[in-house]
């Protein structure tokens, strides 16, 4: 049984291929410098995982702190969102978007350092999550950025390659998508208002960016109580070449082919999509999107 006091972690070790494994024992000695029990979550696989997140918070802990990309963010949100829990998070992945969108120190030694720290002061930050509804009811939430456009058809083509292994493999998947891009009929509703449109990207963010830095909604603000949506028109592979470099910064936003919107629901559906939130599948458009504001306790 959990202790109201304890700070329980569910940490990845192959997050960032494994490049911060052997932190790990720093990490948590730095979780228990305030003088809190601190023990490690146990689980083969992503769905143990997000159970055993699920339980530790049913039961009361001080705090549930996430060692990994945004995958393993992704899993401990589910049990965190929404509840009064303390949620501390450690970026070790090769993304670790919603740690940048939401200020957390980029070294892993330094978060964990802040997230003692945070529960020695009693302080935390109230940062939105959007909060996902599929046509079956079922509620997930997410972080940074939902990709329901290109980007999603490249997650899905990468997840079912066997061949090449690590980033290569999104490599590929981007070439062969490529070769069939077309544009799709979006139905997008934005705050009630129809914004529908024929275009090939669609990404609705709570945070900046997603894969590693790339801005797709540079508008975006975790604690605005706002979601910010971007759609792209039809778009051949010269276009899609030409607007790929401003992703980093974010400047791909003033393209006249680019529209940005900032709303509290969203709703998208085009034949299919797989929506993808940060990293993650997570199911099939359409999709209801809506903005809850602080709904994560942050310790930073």
């Amino acid at each position: 049984m959990s202790s109201r006091d304890d700070i329980a972690v569910l940490a990845n070790p192959r997050a960032g291929r494994g490049r911060h494994r052997g932190l790990l024992p720093a990490v948590l000695d730095r979780l228990g410098a305030g003088g809190r029990a601190v023990r490690l979550l146990e689980a083969s696989s992503a769905e143990e995982a997000e159970k055993a997140c699920h339980r530790t918070v049913a039961e009361g802990v001080a705090a549930l702190v996430a060692v990994g990309g945004d995958g393993t963010l992704h899993r401990a949100l589910q049990a965190v969102a929404g509840t009064s829990t303390g949620f501390g998070l450690v970026p070790s992945g090769t993304g670790n978007d919603f740690a940048a969108g939401t200020g957390v120190p980029s070294d892993p030694l330094r978060a964990a350092e802040a997230i003692a720290a945070a529960l020695r002061d009693e302080r935390h930050h109230l940062v939105d999550l959007a909060r996902v509804t599929t046509t079956q009811g079922d509620v997930r939430w997410f972080g940074a950025v939902l990709a329901a456009g290109f980007d999603a058809i490249v997650n899905e083509r990468a997840n079912r390659m066997a061949w090449p292994r690590g980033p290569r493999r999104y490599d590929l998947a981007i070439v062969l998508e490529t070769a069939r891009l077309r544009a799709r009929r979006y139905e997008l509703e934005i705050d009630g208002a129809d914004r529908s449109f024929d275009g090939v990207l669609a990404a609705v963010g709570n945070c900046p960016s997603y894969g590693g830095g790339l801005r797709i909604c540079p508008d975006a603000d975790p604690a605005d109580g706002l979601l910010n949506v971007v759609v792209a028109a039809p778009l051949g592979w010269r276009e899609l070449a030409r607007l790929k470099p401003r992703l980093r910064r974010g400047t791909h936003v003033t393209d006249p082919l680019v529209t940005s919107y900032r709303a509290r629901e969203v709703r998208i559906d085009t034949p299919g999509i797989i929506g993808y939130a940060d990293g993650e599948r997570l199911a099939a458009l359409p999709l209801v999107i809506g903005c809850e504001p602080g709904a994560l306790r942050l310790l930073r």
